[in-house]
């Protein structure tokens, strides 16, 4: 349904390398940057799009990104924890969503929910 997200961002390079770290464990890769912006997602198709924003920036915002497998559930998890994300949810399965809902939850710098999620 989606073609790209876009968020807004106090701190550009903080939110670039956050989010390098926890989408590499993902397979997805930094794949243009420029004045006030950069964009993530598979080699040669950005779909994240970070924007600097010097006014208020909403967190509640909530993007899940599809992971290949659990093991790739917990790098993002670890590295995202590791490149200055919070917690905001361990890797483990969540019944409550079905019962092979396998995922893991942070926040990203500016409050973002950000997650990954695999369904094996």
């Amino acid at each position: 349904m989606f073609d790209h997200v876009g968020l807004k961002v106090a701190d550009l390079a903080r939110s670039v390398r956050f989010y390098q770290a926890a989408l590499g464990g993902l397979g997805h890769e930094l794949g243009s940057q420029g004045d006030g912006y950069a964009g993530l997602g598979p080699a040669g198709a950005p779909a994240l799009w970070l924007y600097a924003h010097s006014g208020v920036v909403g967190a509640g915002t909530h993007v899940a990104f599809v992971a290949p497998n659990r093991a790739a559930v917990t790098r993002f998890h670890a590295q995202g924890l590791a490149a200055g994300g919070r917690d905001n949810g361990a890797p483990g399965l969540r019944s409550e969503y079905s019962a092979n809902y396998y995922a893991a939850f942070l926040l990203d710098p500016d409050g973002h929910n950000v997650e990954a999620v695999c369904f094996t």
